[in-house]
């Protein structure tokens, strides 16, 4: 353990200080996106809208969000985690600074197509981040730590902004968070310094890159981005975000009015009890870092270190998901849907650090998963506009879980590693018809 280089002082207050704001960052952006969910009620009434256009106006962002993911990893690569993310946290900001303000349909759906491109960076950044300031060893805990902003914010979001929305009104809930996002940009820029702005020691840089594959490239080509998609790692993670996603959506955007409607609970409760299965997603956001990390430590390659706990997750996920909907007590409903929040952000933890290892093995910052988000949020989408005015979760919930087995099973097949001439590994790629050659099979 001697020999392993460890991070000094200067370093441990950058990663402090970055995580501090990634997560705080994080937060704010999964409350914005709760924005337009929260005042729905009131915003139809104000503006005369259809449930049809509500629905058109969350289309919105979700579509949005889903392309701008593509090129956000080759930005990140490109210009860095500073600009970029002050940049998309001050065109999220805003966007929804511009949603207190709106007087129509057209204004609404142009604001919240601003939100989903700036929010896109959000979550490619924080992956980038981690790379750049942790040893691989270390990374799957700060992953964890990024990650859990997602189920964070989401905990905090309703009370947060029904609060703000009776109190002050929906207009000035939109303008505050606006705001917030607005002095959130000029933190992160201010204060945050990418590791080339810094006069970092050689001791310092070999804790950031031991264990990385030597003369490794942080930028590539957009045709190289593009032969991503020939290797099956690409699409073991789209699969497997597949699952992962799925299911947050349907729990992010359907799981209060199940509780009301299904589970026939007040809305005064309902609130509190939503927050709770988000808070056990906290946990298991960490807790998943935590144990790749371990796994690594004792002498786990960092690939399976990631994969295997995802793959064992999403089978629990799909369990308890099946659990919560059949038992009658509201109580145990609650519990299984805890669980599976839970085991759901193990899942999605672990995607995110496995991105961080396969960003060293292709060089690039975190290739896989600007892709599979943007899979995996399409296909949210389309499950999203395929539901009735009338919430029935029950089937959708059974589904996910044989979805999920699915997708454990496919990630869990597909995301693995081979060794090639240079003796480092690289993500297995899928034989094509014809003579297929790329910097990707070679250089790696």
């Amino acid at each position: 353990m001697s020999g392993i280089p460890k991070a000094t002082p200067r370093l441990k207050s950058v990663q402090i200080a970055a995580l501090a704001m990634l997560v705080a960052a994080g937060v704010i952006n999964y409350i914005d996106r709760a924005t337009l969910a929260v005042a729905n009620p009131l915003i139809r009434e104000e503006l005369g809208l259809s449930i049809a256009d509500m629905g058109y106006l969350l289309s919105a962002f979700l579509w949005a969000y889903a392309f701008a993911q593509l090129p956000t990893g080759a930005m990140v690569d490109k210009i860095g985690p500073r600009i970029l993310l002050a940049l998309g946290l001050s065109l999220w900001s805003f966007a929804q600074l511009l949603g207190g303000l709106v007087q129509g349909f057209g204004q609404f759906f142009g604001a919240r197509l601003l939100l989903g491109v700036g929010e896109a960076p959000q979550f490619p950044t924080c992956a980038r981040v981690v790379r750049d300031w942790f040893n691989q060893r270390d990374r799957g805990l700060a992953t964890g730590i990024f990650n859990c902003a997602s189920s964070l914010g989401t905990a905090i979001a309703v009370p947060l902004l029904t609060f703000l929305m009776l109190s002050f009104g929906w207009r000035t809930m939109f303008v505050v968070m606006g705001v917030a996002g607005l002095v959130m940009a000029a933190v992160w820029y201010l204060v945050y310094r990418n590791p080339t702005e810094l006069a970092l020691t050689p001791e310092e840089n070999a804790y950031r890159t031991q264990g990385d594959p030597p003369g490794q490239r942080t930028k590539v080509t957009f045709r190289e981005w593009k032969l991503l998609f020939r290797f099956r790692t690409t699409w073991g993670m789209i699969f497997g975000y597949f699952g992962c996603i799925y299911l947050t959506w349907i729990y992010t955007a359907w799981l209060p009015g199940y509780l009301e409607i299904q589970r026939h609970m007040s809305v005064k409760y309902t609130g509190w009890a939503a927050a709770i299965p988000f808070a056990w997603g906290v946990l298991g956001g960490v807790l998943g870092g935590y144990i790749a990390d371990m796994l690594v430590r004792r002498g786990v390659e960092p690939l399976k270190s990631r994969r295997y706990p995802a793959a064992i997750a999403l089978l629990g996920t799909a369990a308890c998901t099946v659990a919560a909907a059949y038992v009658e007590s509201d109580a145990l409903a609650i519990a299984f849907i805890s669980a599976s929040l839970f085991l759901v952000y193990v899942t999605s933890t672990c995607a995110w650090a496995l991105s961080s290892v396969l960003a060293d093995t292709l060089n690039c910052s975190s290739p896989d998963s600007p892709v599979a988000c943007f899979a995996a949020t399409t296909r949210s989408e389309m499950v999203r506009t395929t539901k009735k005015t009338r919430l029935k979760l029950t089937p959708a919930m059974v589904a996910n879980s044989l979805v999920n087995r699915f997708t454990s099973a496919v990630e869990n097949s597909t995301t693995e590693i081979m060794p090639n001439p240079t003796g480092t590994s690289t993500p297995r790629m899928w034989k094509f018809p014809g003579t297929f050659h790329s910097r990707f099979s070679g250089d790696v």
